[in-house]
């Protein structure tokens, strides 16, 4: 059985080619488990939801193998919106909607008009938002957890949740760290975090937030791997990824699965959370990082080709046989 921790959330979105996608079940929880679920695997997840979450919306998912058991609803309504804009210059914006939906020539949503952004409070180190996890969450009645993967999260999340996986038998557990905490401020509370994990896995964007625009992406990762990470994989979309070993301080590239331009992209949304939930299963079967990457990867491709977080489950089959192509 396999984990994925983070948020459940009502996704509006403008695509890179300026299309608009409004009111669609996501979140970085549940594409992560998407990622995870590609291989067959049972897969759980883990999150706090708001009374106002549409029950409709989790149902379906037990039918692709993704159980909701571990999901903790909330007496009280939360807010659950995530906006993004994809720009053509690849950049993803995630203030000011009105904005961005003037550029593309469309009314605002009603439901964005007092619309911040979706992470307030995340680089926190001391208080919970209401809709991030804590240790007391963790359910009981698993006992039989395979990993967990950590998607991106409130601070106190991230740093109290590993310690207590670690006291309930969970042997693996990677984590994704939230964006808004990847800053120079923030980086004693990072460098709790590192040691506590198996595999760091923080984006190409996160890493620049950290470290300034201008630094070496390996470099970077391998002074994570001095803060305390035994792994890192930096996800850097169609560049790839790269994969450092704290133990070697080797760094190894990996290209993505789909060349630039591929016609066959859609829509990027969640290709980081999808390739995290392909590495956890694949690591679970490998117990190599190098050769989980392609989990990750395969994950990734096909989450991207349609739109939507369940897209890529009505093409599973299609998992294996990419991987094969891969590893080839």
């Amino acid at each position: 059985m396999f984990v994925t921790a983070g948020g459940m959330r009502m996704d509006y979105l403008i695509t890179h080619d300026g299309a608009a996608r409004v009111e669609m079940v996501g979140g970085n929880g549940l594409y992560a488990a998407v990622g995870a679920a590609l291989w067959g695997e049972p897969v759980h997840l883990w999150a706090r939801l708001g009374r106002n979450y549409p029950q409709a919306w989790l149902e379906p998912l037990t039918g692709h193998q993704i159980g909701i058991d571990g999901l903790v609803r909330l007496e009280t309504p939360q807010d659950h919106r995530t906006f993004f804009a994809y720009l053509p210059d690849g950049r993803r914006e995630d203030t000011n909607p009105a904005a961005h939906f003037a550029r593309i020539g469309q009314p605002l949503p009603a439901a964005l008009r007092d619309y911040a952004h979706s992470t307030p409070g995340q680089d926190d180190p001391h208080n919970y938002e209401p809709l991030a996890l804590r240790p007391e969450d963790w359910p009981e009645r698993w006992r039989e957890v395979t990993a967990v993967h950590l998607s991106p999260a409130a601070l106190a999340t991230h740093l109290n949740v590993p310690a207590w996986l670690r006291k309930n038998g969970i042997r693996q557990i990677t984590l994704d760290p939230g964006e808004r905490y990847m800053v120079p401020e923030r980086t004693a509370y990072i460098q709790q975090i590192l040691p506590q994990i198996d595999v760091f896995l923080p984006s190409a964007m996160e890493i620049r937030s950290l470290f300034g625009d201008d630094v070496d992406l390996g470099e970077a990762a391998l002074t994570l791997t001095k803060w305390g990470a035994q792994w890192v994989v930096v996800k850097n979309g169609a560049a790839g990824v790269l994969l450092v070993n704290g133990r070697t301080q080797t760094i190894t590239p990996f290209p993505a699965f789909h060349p630039a331009n591929d016609p066959r992209l859609v829509d990027v949304t969640g290709a980081g959370d999808s390739f995290c939930g392909g590495f956890m299963v694949g690591l679970a079967h490998t117990g190599d990082p190098a050769q989980a990457i392609p989990y990750g990867l395969v994950a990734a491709s096909l989450v991207i080709e349609g739109y939507g977080a369940l897209y890529a489950l009505s093409r599973k089959e299609e998992a294996h046989t990419r991987l094969a192509l891969l590893k080839n």
